[in-house]
Parts: structure tokens; sequence; C-alpha cells
């Protein structure tokens, strides 16, 4: 079967997945409290033949599908959650939700990977072994890849391969965009306490200015630690809040900072913590102050499997056309679709969904945000496409 076969059965539902898409748009929910999300999956999967598990990761959706013999089990997945943002868009399918709003393109991953099981569902007898579709909960930063795979949804069957996608308007509908490697980065966060003393401001001898030692600490770890790595090493250090002090005339005593790390490679990230707490004793003890600092790990760097990226790639070419797929650079946005690629090779791609004549153009977690709809027949033929390649290879 073609690429071009497989397009022409997508088509078929193409306004089905529109339907769905508006939708799950309309009716958003955010991270862990997608149940009426997760309702509409599970019943749409049993009505296209594909058995289901509920409750994964709490919130979470995992259909299955059996080929017509036993062989590998492919992971495709899909993100539910939508953002806490007011819809501006004006659209006849803007959420019906106060400061709700799918401003990431996830109801188009769901309609796509809807879809895409539909499609799968009528060629069963064109492939071997098993397809999960995963609905995943809370990708906005809270880890819901995680939590589904201490569920167990990388089990029972064992997963081999995993592949995901992700609509964005940077890229023109109707182009594809890969990566090989790393093409997301690792997003941690960081909280450091200084302590000072306090005292009247009057009288700066008698107290320790927490204030004066944080802004050392906020303009140091931002720019040093990139001075002690290589210069083409990608990284984000990010002071984001800064909070201390109670009245002009009163030296503070603590500051609390927050913040993110951001990079490309692993090993990097590993060394932020020692190199963040080396800078702050130097500071904190030099200025007669003291710090605590809470470091999380949290999304690992996205990083795709050379041979599953040379897969996407391929049939890139065949579905939208040479003119029509490149490699793109890495970007320093996360995503926990890692946390399957940490377990299982795979590859992650981007789909176009921007069209500047229409309005389609805004970026993700925009109040504006809407994409070209024909990036769900798109992402669809991609996935199908993928599945029956990848459950097919005898590699």
């Amino acid at each position: 079967m073609t690429t071009t076969d497989i397009r022409n059965m997508v088509s078929r539902y193409q306004e089905e997945m529109i339907r769905l898409r508006r939708d799950f748009h309309q009716h958003p929910e955010l991270g862990f409290q997608e149940k009426r999300t997760a309702g509409v999956i599970a019943e749409y999967l049993r009505t296209v033949g594909v058995s289901i598990q509920e409750g994964i990761g709490k919130t979470g959706v995992i259909g299955l599908l059996s080929g017509k013999l036993p062989g590998k089990t492919l992971l495709l997945r899909a993100d539910m959650d939508a953002l806490p943002i007011q819809e501006q868009t004006g659209a006849a399918y803007a959420s019906v939700h106060e400061n709700i709003m799918h401003a990431c393109g996830h109801d188009g991953h769901m309609a796509i990977l809807l879809g895409t099981a539909r499609t799968l569902s009528e060629l069963r007898n064109a492939f071997t072994g098993t397809v999960k579709f995963v609905f995943q909960p809370a990708e906005e930063n809270l880890g819901g890849a995680r939590e589904m795979i201490r569920d167990g949804v990388l089990e029972n069957p064992r997963v081999d391969g995993a592949f995901g996608l992700h609509i964005i308007n940077q890229i023109p509908v109707g182009m594809i965009a890969y990566r090989s490697g790393a093409i997301m980065a690792a997003m941690d966060s960081f909280m450091i306490r200084i302590k000072g003393k306090g005292g009247h401001s009057a009288m700066p001898e008698g107290g320790i200015d927490a204030i004066a030692i944080a802004a050392q600490v906020a303009l140091t770890i931002q720019g040093l630690i990139q001075k002690e790595l290589s210069p083409l090493t990608p990284l984000i250090v990010n002071v984001g809040s800064f909070h201390g002090g109670t009245a002009a005339n009163v030296i503070a005593e603590t500051v609390e900072l927050t913040g993110t790390v951001r990079c490309l490679d692993e090993q990097v990230r590993k060394s932020i913590p020692g190199r963040m707490e080396r800078i702050l004793r130097g500071i904190t003890t030099s200025m007669r102050g003291d710090f605590e600092l809470e470091y999380s790990s949290g999304y690992p760097p996205t990083f795709n499997d050379v041979r599953m990226t040379e897969l996407v790639r391929l049939l890139a070419l065949e579905v939208a056309g040479a003119d029509s797929v490149f490699e793109v650079p890495p970007t320093m946005a996360s995503e926990d679709m890692s946390f399957y690629l940490q377990q299982v090779p795979g590859s992650y791609f981007y789909v176009g969904g921007g069209n500047a004549d229409r309005g389609y153009c805004e970026p993700h977690h925009n109040a504006r945000f809407d994409f070209d709809e024909r990036a769900l027949e798109i992402g669809a033929t991609m996935l199908t496409s993928i599945a029956l390649s990848y459950l097919n290879s005898t590699k």
C-alpha cells in the first residue's frame, strides 16, 4: 500500500477529524482533569473496533489494536491537556470554559490519532503486531507521560518503538520537519532562598542585605555558568521571579528567586546543580549571607533515534514531497514525549499548521492560537504510514 493510498483513506475522515478537533477545542480541560476528553476518546475508539484501557496515568486512555499476526508493538502518542489561557480567537468553536484553552494544538493531536486509529482499524489485516494509541494527560509541565509509564503504558505488551508529532505554526501547512538526536531541550527548575539579616536601612552595618546578594546571584548564575562551558553548548539559565523585602526603609532578610534551566545535553544538565551551588556559596559567603537551593529535575531532552527518524524522513518525502520536508534545528522548548523516548527508540516530528493568509500565524500558548486544519489529514497520513512501515519491517 502506497502513501497515496493511505492518504486517500485518511481523507475520507478529514471532516470527522475536524469535528472531533473542534469539539475538543470547545471543551478544553487542564492537566489531570481531562475526564470529558477521555470519555469522548474512549467512546470513539470503541466504535471503530479498538479495545481500550482507561484511567492510565490518572486520566489517560490507551487503545490497543492487533494486526493479522503477532509482532512488534508500536506506541503512537497524543497529548490531551489544555492551558489556563482566556481564548481570543473569535472562532465559532472557541472554548466555552473561562480561562481554559487549547492553545498548543493538543486538540489537533488527539483528532489526528483518532483518525489514525480508525484508518488502521480498517487495515488490521495489512500489518503484523500491535499498535498502542496513547492519549496522554498533563503534558504541560505536569509530566503526564511519567505517570502513564508508572502505570505500565510501556508494558503488556512491551513497546518496541514510539512516535509522536506536534502541529506548529512556524511551519506552513503542508510541510513536515524532522531531526535526529536532540530536537527539544530538557527543562529543570530551581528555587533559591537568599538569607541575610534584617535591619534599618539607615544603619546598614547592622544588617545583611539579602536583596543585594540576590541581585548579584541573579546576574551571575545567568551568565557565569555559560562561561564555564563551550560557547557552542546550547544552555539557558533564566531567573523568572524575584521576591523579597517588605518596606523601603527595611533591609530585607530573605529573598526568593525561581527560574528554569534548559539544555540539550544530558551530561551538561546533570552538572548544573553543582555549578549553581558553587556559585551561590561563593557569592553568599563573600557578602556574609547564606542560601538554600532547591533544584527539581523536570523533562529530559527529547532525543530522536537515528533509524526511527530516517523512517520519518523517508515517509515524509512521500507524503509531502521533497520541497516540503526539511531538517529542523533544535528548540529550547521542552516536551514530555521525552520520557517515552528515554525508554524505547522512536522519533518526534513537526507538522506544519501555519497559514498567514488565513490568520494562522500565532505561536503556541498565545490566546489567538489556531491552525490550518489541513494539518490533520497530513498528520494522520504520517502516523498511519509510520505504523504500517514499522510494524511490517523485519528490522
